[in-house]
């Protein structure tokens, strides 16, 4: 039987696999956190006026929303009251 080639005759790399959960454990504790740290350092923070702004645009959007259920809410139990005749209070 004929080997698959990548195009250029030759035989492709052999594929790695992901690594064992004992090699996962072996590799500890101090070699996550030197990852973490590294990755904390290339991020880009925003600054506080960026911070303040997504903060408002988030607390404004929740009320939005809020209100906007607390009326659908109301709405919904004014149009089941008035089909079914009863009283809500």
């Amino acid at each position: 039987m004929k080997q698959p080639t990548n195009g250029s005759g030759k035989k492709p790399a052999p594929r790695t696999s992901a690594p064992t959960p004992q090699q996962v454990r072996r590799a500890g504790a101090n070699t996550f956190v030197q990852g973490v740290y590294a990755e904390l350092k290339r991020v880009t923070w925003p600054t506080r006026e960026e911070w303040m702004t997504a903060t408002g645009l988030t607390i404004g959007l929740v009320v939005v929303v809020g209100l906007f259920t607390a009326g659908c809410d109301h709405l919904f139990g004014w149009i089941i009251a008035t089909v079914t005749g009863s009283s809500t209070r």
